[in-house]
């Protein structure tokens, strides 16, 4: 199908706006309101357009076959240039120091429009200053347009904002007849209203930033930016989010110090949020970065201990890039060194064994989640473990009007504001693979798996109500010719409402796990687009490969796409690069950004000072299967991985000389690093990197099916379930180093269980674990009404070992009110 905008043939899908097909095909329609991937609002109504004739606005309105579009219409821009007109009243004339200033669409518009006189005017309001903690909002530059509240519901899910009541002056009807329409309507609107938190005067959200991404003006700023550099002064470093696995596009804005100090800084990180949400730690944990200077003493030590072969093991996480990754596995082979990442080879034995089963590579990428229109996700604290993955499952439920299933031990009430059609499961800790068994009994479409789960049913019965057309006879009186009354009786068939007991097949499975079937049937009506999410539960569980092998089931026998969400920044990119090793040898480790007998890290502990990735060019494998770039945003003075490489041996000038060199057998492409971009067009089409190549991943599936095992973590009176996770802003050690979120290792607790246990913030516990213990404070966490979690970010503190699997029984003991 096509249409034709300002003369050019447009081709589109059905159901497709009129606007979004304008920008794919790089035509320029303003709108200030509309958000890419949100819920049209009108509150703006620049997006006017002609269509066949007839006034539109493009934000809304649906391409027809045929239909022909006109934007730039004299008569059009007239309506624009009121409508900014009506923006600009009382609007604060400080420009030169508001920080939007530069990118501020308000100035955009407002010149584009060609404004140059104010014909309108309004008693002008006191409007105080809010400060919401890390966000600032100054109502004065507010012009309501609504983007804040339309992403907080639309993609990330909180709703935390609304319009509240401004208490100005109505506008003068006078106005309604010497200005247009829609320049009117847009006045009267915001003059009535302003943006406030939907629960008091308390911002209660997560603090993602992205409101004040998305906010045209300086309204909405993020406070620690708020009045410290002028938008064009700062310079953008394209660069991947290196907190989590998602490595979403994002900007490191830096310009130097100060006039007695030119050393550069990172003032802000920025994004395209028509494409790209940023997650708290992405947007505000920037300055990560490692100020040491080189060691060359250090330096020489670590080069002799490789020397004299004493280094044996390399102990490392997944917070690095390919190219780190793959000098490590340079020097595992030249050195016969043992590599030693737990939590990537968790994830590398689960995904080979999926792969081994399945036949090929987990098939969903977020895309497909945002098409989707019903989800399963499983495995995961979804907003602590994966936030970014959880603002583009919000949109894909609230988007396609979607449905799905969320399945964990821990109840998690924030989602529940993303869709009431989005059921929250609470099952026991060991119950997983009872999850899969029911996708498989409920979706497969394999005789033989149909077969094998065929004993899992109960027989129950079921009231249902029917409708019968029933034969009644009634008495009527009509009249004979002669007017005579005469008494009939008229035989009559009428619907009627029944009572019956049915006998239906239940699942065992999904009584197990209190899955109302009836529910389920309701939620799948009409739809067509299935995927599965799973998090790194699955990883860790000590039946990790049975649940690999059900999950390549899934994939290959019912309607789902499977989503894995590597654990880590680049899990995946280590997964597919590292051969790596279950257990040391004898002999000296080398801790690369961690512990051990020589520490080669950015951390307070090292020996030797290594560079923080804010600091390093190189590339990332992320949850989408796609290789991205990033860039240095400030200097690292001190001694990369790469120099300890040639110092052993090998000659590369640069560590993105690597990037040609990532494994071709492992689905990396022979590609320069410079070669690589990192954007995303108008259309939202990503042209980050490059898609790992899957097709050396295929092979002849297993399809092995396992006989289910009922067995779960049953818990004393005395005893609490306890979760390996980190809060929502929080992603381990790296993450902490950064001013903005650092903090001191916790407790978070449910509110029910502190209610139990007569807990309240900032309360000293012991906390015991099989034959450890622990005291730490209190923090209760106000969505998690059950169980508690203990961090891993503090690196003071290597709680990780307390795990085997990210559930434990743990003992837990008030020690006494922390008043400090």
């Amino acid at each position: 199908m096509t249409v034709k905008i300002n003369g050019i043939d447009c081709a589109f899908e059905e159901g497709e706006y009129i606007l979004n097909i304008a920008r794919r095909n790089d035509i320029f329609i303003p709108a200030i309101c509309y958000l890419s991937g949100c819920s049209p609002t009108l509150a703006c109504r620049m997006c006017m357009v002609e269509a066949d004739g007839k006034k539109v606005y493009s934000c809304n309105t649906k391409a027809k076959e045929g239909m022909v579009v006109e934007s730039d219409l004299q008569n059009l821009w007239n309506e624009r240039n009121e409508i900014m007109q009506a923006y600009c009243i009382n609007h604060p004339l400080e420009c030169g120091v508001c920080d939007k200033s530069g990118e501020c669409e308000l100035q955009n518009f407002t010149h584009k429009s060609r404004v140059n006189v104010q014909k309108y005017w309004i008693k002008d309001t006191h409007k105080p200053h809010k400060h919401w903690g890390m966000i600032n909002y100054d109502p004065a530059l507010c012009i309501v347009c609504e983007r804040c509240i339309t992403v907080c519901k639309d993609k990330i899910g909180e709703s935390a904002l609304k319009t509240v009541p401004r208490g100005g002056d109505s506008v003068d009807n006078s106005f309604k007849e010497s200005m247009g329409k829609d320049a009117y309507a847009i006045w009267t609107k915001f003059q009535k209203s302003l943006i406030g938190p939907t629960n008091g005067d308390t911002l209660d959200c997560s603090f993602c930033g992205e409101c004040t991404s998305v906010c045209p003006t300086g309204a909405l700023i993020g406070s620690k930016f708020q009045y410290t550099s002028n938008i064009w002064e700062l310079k953008r470093i394209p660069a991947s989010n290196p907190h989590s696995s998602d490595c979403e596009l994002m900007y490191y804005d830096i310009k130097q110090s100060g006039i007695s100090n030119q050393k550069e800084k990172i003032y802000r990180v920025s994004n395209d949020f028509a494409f790209a949400s940023l997650n708290k730690a992405a947007r505000f944990a920037f300055d990560t970065q490692n100020e040491a200077d080189k060691d060359e003493k250090a330096f020489k030590e670590l080069v002799e201990l490789f020397e004299k072969n004493e280094i044996k093991n390399i102990k490392f996480n997944s917070f690095i890039t390919n190219e780190e990754a793959l000098i490590l596995q340079n020097l595992k082979k030249k050195f016969n060194l043992s590599l030693i990442n737990e939590e990537a080879l968790k994830f590398k034995e689960f995904l080979q064994e999926f792969i081994a089963n399945s036949g090929e590579f987990y098939s969903a990428n977020t895309q497909d989640i945002t098409k989707s229109d019903f989800l399963v996700v499983a495995g995961m604290l979804l907003r602590y473990d994966a936030p970014t993955l959880s603002y583009k499952i919000n949109n894909a439920l609230v988007m396609n009007k979607g449905s799905g299933l969320y399945f964990h031990p821990m109840e998690d009430m924030g989602i529940a504001k993303y869709s009431k059609n989005f059921i929250s499961h609470i099952h026991k800790s060991g119950d997983e693979e009872q999850i899969l068994y029911f996708l498989l009994q409920k979706f497969s479409q394999d005789e033989g798996i149909k077969t094998h789960l065929a004993e899992f049913f109960v027989s129950e019965n079921k009231e249902i109500e029917e409708s019968i057309n029933e034969e009644v006879v009634e008495q009527v009186i009509e009249k004979d010719e002669e007017g005579n009354e005469i008494q009939k009786e008229v035989k009559k068939v009428v619907p009627k409402k029944v009572k019956n007991n049915i006998e239906v097949q239940r699942s065992v499975f999904a009584k197990n796990l209190g899955i109302d079937e009836d529910k389920l049937e309701d939620l799948l009506l009409k739809k067509a687009n299935f995927t599965l999410v799973i998090g790194s539960d699955f990883y860790f569980h000590k039946n990790a490969k049975k649940l690999a092998k059900l999950l390549a089931l899934i994939q290959n026998t019912t309607p789902f796409k499977v989503f894995l969400n590597p654990t880590h920044t680049n899990t995946l990119g280590v997964a597919m690069i590292c051969d790596l090793d279950n257990n040391t040898q004898e002999g000296k480790t080398l801790g690369y950004n961690e512990k051990g007998d020589f520490s080669f890290s950015y951390e307070e502990h090292a020996n030797l000072a290594s560079a923080s990735l804010n600091q390093q060019e190189g590339t990332f494998l992320n949850y989408d299967k796609r290789v991205v770039p990033t860039n240095a945003a400030l200097e690292f003075k001190g001694y990369f991985l790469n120099d300890l490489a040639n110092a052993l041996g090998f000659d590369e000038e640069y560590t993105i000389n690597y990037t040609k060199r990532l494994p071709i057998n492992k689905g990396f492409s022979p590609i320069d690093f410079d070669h690589l971009d990192n954007f995303y067009t108008n259309a939202g089409d990503c042209k980050r990197g490059y898609e790992l190549n899957l097709e050396c991943f295929k092979q002849v599936a297993k399809k092995e099916f396992i006989s289910p095992n009922f067995e779960n973590l049953s818990l004393k009176e005395d005893e609490i379930l306890l979760y390996s996770a980190n809060p929502s802003y929080q992603f381990g050690r790296f993450s902490n180093r950064a001013s903005a979120i650092n903090e001191v290792i916790f407790l978070g607790v449910s509110e029910n269980l502190a209610k139990e246990k007569n807990l309240k913030d900032k309360d000293l516990v012991k906390l015991k674990i099989k034959d450890k213990e622990l005291s730490l404070s209190v923090r209760v966490d106000k969505d998690i009404k059950n169980g508690a979690f203990l961090p891993y970010f503090d690196e003071k503190l290597d709680t990780l070992s307390f795990f085997d699997e990210r559930f434990v029984v743990a003992n837990l003991e008030k020690l006494g009110a922390n008043h400090e």
